[in-house]
């Protein structure tokens, strides 16, 4: 029965691996070949459908006519017309929201460039060049196409953990050990990758910032106050889906002195 379980086991994890590097796709803008679980159009669908409930959660998107809201819009949209983003798939649906959250200081980006901000995190910002910072890092997610990648990545974290629990289920619950251990493991992975996804968005946000004209040493005055805001016990950096912003200082202080910024 063991040998059964094992056969079956890796059966599952063959599955999972050949489905995971089938989906290779090179991103148009940045040539890298990527996994991705979705198609453009996919993504775009996605992004438009959950853009509501994520607005609401957070007090509700802004009248577009509010001063703040035009400027949000205004610097988005320059960013894109002037930077590479307007080469990509997605040129045509970015879309910058401000959100009605005096508290939160948070900005995402959702899969197809529906971007958002939190008054939280606007009413922060002391320059145009720092929303451009913020709004070109968020940029750089969709370009870069991270939440694709990231549910390719989950994907296959999932599958992999369920052969892992089939292979080991001999009724004594060390199956289920397995699948847990497996399970935690891919949540570690995923998290790495996600530390990694923020500071290539960090990168990108400062080239799509100095393509529009902006300033993009600003970007280090946004994670200067995003240090601020970050008040209270925080996780150990390993265990969180950011980097500290200590790290991403050094990190981008390194790059601008590589690219002469």
């Amino acid at each position: 029965m063991s040998g059964r379980r094992l056969l079956l086991g890796l059966a599952v994890a063959g599955v999972a691996l050949f489905l995971y590097f089938s989906k290779t796709q090179v991103n148009p803008v940045t040539g890298e070949k990527q996994h991705i679980a979705m198609s453009v159009d996919q993504e775009k669908a996605l992004g438009l459908q959950s853009a509501p409930q994520m607005a609401a959660q957070m007090g509700g998107e802004v009248d577009p006519s509010d001063p703040d809201a035009a400027r949000v819009k205004a610097v988005g949209r320059r960013i894109v017309e002037r930077s590479n983003a307007g080469r990509s798939p997605y040129a045509d649906s970015f879309q910058y929201h401000l959100l009605r959250d005096p508290e939160t200081v948070n900005a995402f980006a959702l899969p197809g460039g529906q971007i958002f901000v939190t008054e939280g995190l606007l009413h922060r910002l002391t320059s145009e060049a720092q929303i451009a910072g913020v709004l070109g890092h968020e940029t750089g997610h969709v370009v870069h196409r991270h939440s694709a990648e990231q549910m390719a990545k989950g994907q296959l974290g999932a599958l992999l953990g369920a052969a892992a629990g089939v292979a080991s289920d001999d009724g004594s619950g060390r199956g289920r050990n397995a699948q847990v251990i497996a399970a935690t493991v891919n949540q570690m992975m995923q998290l790495r990758y996600s530390r990694q996804d923020e500071s290539e968005a960090d990168r990108y946000g400062v080239d799509a910032m100095a393509d529009a004209g902006y300033e993009p040493r600003a970007m280090l005055e946004v994670l200067e106050i995003l240090k601020q805001a970050a008040s209270g016990p925080r996780p150990p950096e390993i265990l969180s889906s950011h980097p500290l912003p200590e790290t991403r200082i050094a990190e981008l202080e390194a790059y601008l002195k590589e690219k002469g910024k």
